[in-house]
């Protein structure tokens, strides 16, 4: 029975998960946020979907995050380098996951669902606080306590890095031609920004980055 809700931005490690479950997901969520890259990855979250039949929802969430400091918000410019570099920190929009996730967790309690999964990596940790383990036992455990049918959150990559992801979701049908990653947010994905290179990283394209 298909009754997961799945947090799909259209990047690599999204449409792994949407691709690996594919036979649970009942819907599939993508946010606009403002970012640079939005445009860009909701155009292959909604490609990706088309290609399984799975249903696909847009949320604007531009006015939400407004105003707040990140590179990825046009505050300042894109780093390059190495994906754990504390110029990395600058990409970092404030408590993204928290917000995303609150606004999953009522969309799956209105349409029964069972859970909401994300595709947050063990490589995500460094970097993003709400990313890590103790956010999401934290998430859990609020998630199941202010909804009635106890909504689940589900992280079935938390203890695996971006490339045994990837490998995953290519086993499972996902084309990474078909995800988009760059946070410069171009027509091309740039493959200088941090993301690109750890992307082609997870790919097998280039050496650790």
């Amino acid at each position: 029975m298909k009754n997961v809700l799945l947090s799909l931005s259209g990047g690599l490690d999204s449409c792994s998960a949407l691709h690996i479950y594919k036979n649970s997901i009942a819907m599939a969520v993508s946010f606009h946020y403002g970012a640079n890259h939005n445009d860009q990855e909701i155009r292959m979250a909604k490609l990706n979907c088309e290609r399984l039949g799975i249903d696909h929802k847009v949320i604007n969430l531009k006015d939400v995050f407004e105003g707040m400091n990140s590179a990825l918000l046009g505050k300042g410019s894109i780093p390059e380098g190495h994906y754990e570099d504390a110029s990395m920190k600058s990409t970092v929009v404030p408590f993204r996951n928290g917000i995303m996730l609150s606004v999953l967790t009522g969309i799956a309690e209105d349409l029964n669902f069972k859970a909401v999964m994300i595709a947050s990596h063990s490589g995500d940790n460094e970097v993003y606080p709400d990313c890590r383990p103790e956010f999401n036992a934290g998430m859990r455990a609020a998630m199941a306590m202010g909804t009635y049918n106890q909504i689940d959150l589900l992280t079935p990559f938390a203890d695996i890095g971006k490339p045994e992801l990837a490998k995953l979701g290519i086993e499972a049908g996902m084309v990474p031609e078909q995800t988009y990653s760059c946070y410069v947010g171009g027509e091309v994905q740039c493959g200088e920004c941090s993301t690109c290179r750890e992307r082609d990283w997870a790919l097998g394209l280039r050496d650790a980055p």
